[in-house]
């Protein structure tokens, strides 16, 4: 129960509302055909940045932020 609430609050924080919300907008504007070359670069920037400093706390002995 306790690690249930701690990764809900993790999952709350800012940066992990921006990453969720525009993966859901790239999911949608995929589905319309409709996605642009300046989205995917900055989606795919954003992505890479959450998953890299992630990955970075987590091997340093950070545990998941």
């Amino acid at each position: 129960m306790e690690l249930l609430k701690k990764r809900l609050a993790n999952l709350l924080t800012v940066k992990s509302l921006v990453t969720v919300i525009l993966t859901v907008v790239f999911a949608v504007l995929t589905c319309m055909g409709r996605i642009d070359q300046s989205y995917m670069t900055i989606y795919t920037v954003i992505i890479s940045f959450y998953f890299g400093v992630q990955t970075t706390k987590e091997s340093a002995g950070g545990g998941a932020e």
